[in-house]
C-alpha cells in the first residue's frame, strides 16, 4: 500500500520515535527494556546491530536476515544503511506498526533520523529521547573530539533520561549544563535504563489512545498508565475555526511545560488539519480522506472528531496560558482585532510560561 492510498483511505500517520545518546549510556538497556513491556502495542524497532540487542529467546516468533518478529505483535529490524527502505516495508506493510522507534547509533545526530517523521506524510515525529550517562557525558563533552557530538545529541533531546545514577541523588549542577545544551526538555534520572514506559508513550499517548480524549475540556486524567509522571487536558475546538498561521505562530512559542499536543481542527484556509507539537517541533497538516466517524468508549461517552490534547508533566502543564493561546488562533477572535495581535502575545507568554 503507497502512502498516498494508505492517506487516502484515512489511516492514521505511524508515531515515530528517536532514541539517541551517546556510547554506554544505556539505549541497548533501553530498548530490551521496551521490547519486554509492550502489550498489545505493535512496534517496530529499527535497531543498528541485532548482536548488540540481547532479544529474550521467548519472545521470538520468526527470525530473518535483517527482521526478528515477536510473540508479542513486535518486529525488530536492522537497518544498516538502509533507513528509508525500511521505513517505506513498514509503512506499506498490510498490518503497518502502530508505533516506530529507531535507535540511533551513539556518535550519530538524532535528529538527522527524526527528520524522517517530519517528512514523511505517513510518518509523524513523535519525540528525540536522549540517553545521558551521569558518569561520563561532562567528561565526554570536555573532550574537544566529542564536544560536538554530545552537545548536538542534546540539543536535539525533547526528553533526557540521565541514567546510571545508581542510586545517587540528583547533582543540580549537572541538570543545569544539560539543561544549558537541552533547553526545555525535561530530564529525568535513572538507573539501569529503568524508565517507566509512560516516559516514551507519554509523548505519543495522543497518538495511541489516550485517555484524556474519552473526557471533557481541562480533564486532567490520573489514569493509571499515566504513571504519575504526566497529566493531560483537552482544549475546546468544537464548533470553531482556527487560523492556519495564528496556529503556527502558537507552535513556534509553545508555552513551556508543554511536551506534546496533538489533535484535529478545522481551519480557515486548509480545512481539517491534523496538529502536533512534540518537545520542540510542530506542524499543521491538511487531513486527507474523510472525517471519521464519531467512536464510543467502554463507558459510551461520545469522543468527538475534532479534539486537541495536551500534555505535560504533572504540576507543570500551563492550562490557563495554552487555553487562552489556543481561544486567541480563532478566525472570530482575529477578526475582533488586529490580525497580528496573537503573533505580538505569544513570545511573552511562552517565555513567562505561567500556569
Amino acid at each position: 500500500m503507497t502512502t498516498a492510498v494508505r492517506l487516502a483511505r484515512g489511516r492514521a500517520r505511524i508515531p515515530l520515535t528517536v532514541i539517541g545518546g551517546f556510547l554506554g549510556a544505556g539505549k541497548t538497556t533501553l530498548l530490551n527494556r521496551m521490547l519486554a513491556q509492550m502489550d498489545g502495542v505493535r512496534m517496530a524497532l529499527l535497531v543498528n546491530d541485532f548482536g548488540a540487542v540481547n532479544i529474550d529467546a521467548a519472545l521470538v516468533q520468526s527470525r530473518s536476515a535483517d527482521t526478528i518478529s515477536l510473540t508479542n505483535g513486535c518486529v525488530c529490524c536492522q537497518i544498516g544503511d538502509a533507513l528509508v527502505d525500511t521505513l517505506a516495508a513498514l509503512i506499506e506493510a498490510p498490518q503497518p506498526p502502530e508505533w516506530i522507534v529507531i535507535e540511533a547509533s551513539g556518535v550519530s545526530d538524532p535528529w538527522r533520523l527524526a527528520q524522517a517523521g517530519l517528512v514523511d506524510p505517513a510518518l509523524t515525529l513523535d519525540g528525540v529521547v536522549v540517553m545521558a550517562d551521569a558518569h561520563a557525558i561532562r567528561s565526554h563533552a570536555e573532550d574537544p573530539r566529542m564536544t560536538d557530538v554530545v552537545t548536538g545529541q542534546l540539543a536535539a533531546a525533547d526528553v533526557v533520561v540521565l541514567n546510571k545514577m545508581d542510586g545517587r541523588q540528583p547533582d543540580p549542577e549537572l541538570d543545569a549544563w544539560i539543561a544549558g545544551h537541552a533547553g526545555k526538555a525535561p530530564i529525568f534520572h535513572a538507573t539501569n535504563a529503568e524508565v517507566p514506559l509512560t516516559l516514551l508513550t507519554g509523548i505519543a499517548s495522543a497518538s495511541m489512545g489516550n485517555p484524556c480524549a474519552r473526557h471533557g475540556a481541562g480533564c486532567a486524567c490520573d489514569a493509571p498508565d499515566h504513571g504519575g509522571l504526566f497529566e493531560s487536558m483537552q482544549l475546546d475546538v468544537a464548533d470553531a475555526v482556527f487560523d492556519a498561521d495564528a496556529v503556527r505562530a502558537l507552535l513556534r512559542n509553545m508555552p513551556g511545560g508543554v511536551l506534546r499536543l496533538k489533535g484535529l481542527v478545522q481551519t480557515n484556509d486548509l480545512g481539517r488539519c491534523e496538529v502536533q507539537f512534540a518537545g520542540k517541533h510542530g506542524s499543521v497538516r491538511r487531513r486527507a480522506g474523510p472525517p471519521p466517524a464519531d467512536t464510543r468508549d467502554t463507558r459510551d461517552t461520545r469522543v468527538a472528531q475534532d479534539a486537541l490534547i495536551a500534555i505535560g508533566l504533572r504540576g507543570t502543564l500551563p492550562r490557563h496560558a495554552l487555553a487562552a493561546a489556543w481561544q486567541a488562533c480563532r478566525v472570530d477572535v482575529i477578526g475582533a482585532g488586529p490580525n497580528d495581535r496573537h503573533a505580538l502575545a505569544l513570545p511573552e507568554m511562552a517565555a513567562a510560561g505561567v500556569p
